[in-house]
């Protein structure tokens, strides 16, 4: 009988170990920021295919990226790395080494079928970096193209990457779409006027273009038969394109939306409240293929914390950072922060105070004033001081110099406008995680925890000056002009539909 039930072991553990390898679905959107999704209790962009998924899956509340800008934050994605970790892919616009380990690349050496649509890695030169094809896979057409083309019982990771709802944007197509201005929320680090309300719609407008073609894409992985055994993971890249959102270490530029459906693997209607962070992405799509981890890779697996299970990894908190963004300061400068986030406090350390966070105030090459924030009627309104008057000092907020710390107490104030870090009674708390801050980047080679003024990233390449990938900046600068040149003759009424 003893014989007979170790024989049953060892057929159950040959079955098991023969499991097939689950398929990778990646989607990722351009600049979408927590909580706007339906699910999340946004009551007026429609989400359903990021609600469906978030029901049949894990909804996640504390996920960040590693930097709110779209290069870097990908890298991180890709290489399970932090920004500073990987060199000049730590800026915008930058060169992506390809010494780095990339879990695309290493599921392809396994057998995986790879591939990207759009928006993979970028934007940047990555032929630089000793890549052929972008880092995020090789180019297709669509979904319906790339799952054609794959061969039969081979597994696949696809990667697609929208450029909604990133700018520019369509005035008024929030309104004409059904969307209701007066049900908007706006975060109080903005003007509540209907002109940031209107543009506010617009962005939802892009947020629900991209649900939906996430959903067809879902619709074409059914078809093919290949939904039970794909993990989906639907995100952003890094925070809305407002003021003091993407390109900030606030909430609104780091605390992105992600839902993660696996069938049979995780648990429906699972609710995250632990923190993850991108760079987790990489070991937890390394395991789940059954590849090994390299010790060069700094995040964690999160599948153990997602099914319940005992985990060894601190989830309390979470670390973001920048570097340099776009080139909106004279000399190519970067402004430079790394920040803790925890359920409680928000710290940033700002190691360039003196410098413009938002990009020089006077015109700087051709995204114009404050190129760090992406141009828009919400930016020109608080550039041509709206609400000076007000209790809220927007400009000032956005566009004035910050100190060189900054701490916010998250439930007293959760879009973070006043600053703690001089306020005795909060000494303890800041000497506390300055201190677990400055251990992290020490543990993580940061450069700046032993060279905290370093120029490094100030000096490495800034590709536009070059060539151009992924898609047609030129075109962009021409729309920012434009929106520069009406924004600076701004009419309240100009962008209200009647």
């Amino acid at each position: 009988m003893k014989y007979i039930l170790l024989l049953l072991l060892f057929c159950v553990s040959d079955l098991v170990s023969e499991e097939k390898p689950p398929n990778i679905l990646f989607l990722i959107a351009d600049d979408w920021s927590y909580p706007h999704a339906g699910i999340y209790g946004d009551k007026v962009v429609r989400t359903p295919t990021f609600d469906f998924l978030a029901k049949n899956g894990a909804l996640f509340h504390h996920a960040y990226c590693a930097s709110p800008s779209c290069s870097p934050s990908r890298a991180s994605i890709l290489t399970g790395r932090y920004p500073h970790q990987n060199e000049s892919a730590g800026n915008l616009w930058s060169v992506f080494p390809d010494k780095f380990l990339n879990w695309v690349s290493e599921l392809q050496k396994v057998g995986y079928f790879t591939g990207k649509e759009r928006k993979g890695w970028a934007p940047g030169d990555y032929k630089a970096g000793g890549y052929k094809h972008n880092p995020a896979g090789k180019d297709y057409v669509s979904f319906g193209e790339f799952i054609s083309q794959k061969p039969k019982d081979q597994p696949f990771s696809f990667w697609f990457g929208s450029s909604d709802p990133h700018r520019v944007y369509e005035t008024n197509t929030g309104v004409r779409s059904g969307m209701s201005r007066d049900l908007v929320k706006v975060p109080e680090f903005l003007p509540d006027v209907e002109c940031v309300r209107n543009d506010m719609l617009d962005y939802y407008f892009e947020v629900e273009r991209f649900d939906r073609e996430c959903g067809n894409i879902i619709q074409q992985l059914e078809a093919a038969g290949e939904l039970e055994n794909t993990i989906i993971v639907m995100t952003s890249d890094n925070g809305m394109p407002f003021p003091r959102a993407k390109a900030n270490l606030y909430d609104y530029g780091t605390r992105m939306p992600l839902a993660i459906y696996w069938k049979n693997k995780i648990e429906a209607g699972t609710v995250m409240d632990d923190f993850v962070s991108f760079v987790d992405f990489a070991p937890s799509f390394l395991e789940a293929a059954g590849v090994a981890i390299p010790e060069d890779v700094e995040g964690n697996s999160f599948w153990n914390t997602v099914n319940g299970k005992p985990s060894k990894i601190d989830r309390s908190r979470v670390f973001v950072e920048r570097e340099r963004h776009a080139n909106v300061r004279k000399g190519d400068l970067s402004y430079p922060c790394r920040a803790i986030r925890t359920k409680e406090f928000l710290y940033i350390r700002n190691f360039e105070p003196n410098r413009h966070p938002a990009g020089d105030p006077s015109t700087h090459i051709s995204v114009g004033q404050y190129g760090d924030v992406d141009n828009s009627i919400s930016k020109f309104l608080i550039m041509n001081k709206l609400g000076e008057s007000q209790p809220i000092d927007y400009f000032k907020l956005t566009f004035e110099k910050r100190l060189a710390e900054e701490l916010y107490e998250l439930q007293k104030d959760p879009f973070q406008l006043n600053n703690l870090a001089k306020e005795k009674q909060y000494a303890a708390t800041l000497k506390t995680l300055r201190k677990e801050l400055k251990n992290w980047m020490v543990e993580t080679n940061d450069l700046r925890a032993t060279e905290p003024q370093t120029i490094y990233w100030d000096t490495v390449l800034y590709t536009p000056k070059y060539q151009f990938y992924d898609f047609d900046l030129e075109e962009k600068i021409g729309n920012y002009n434009m929106l520069e040149r009406i924004g600076n003759r701004f009419d309240s009424l100009r962008c209200v539909v009647d």
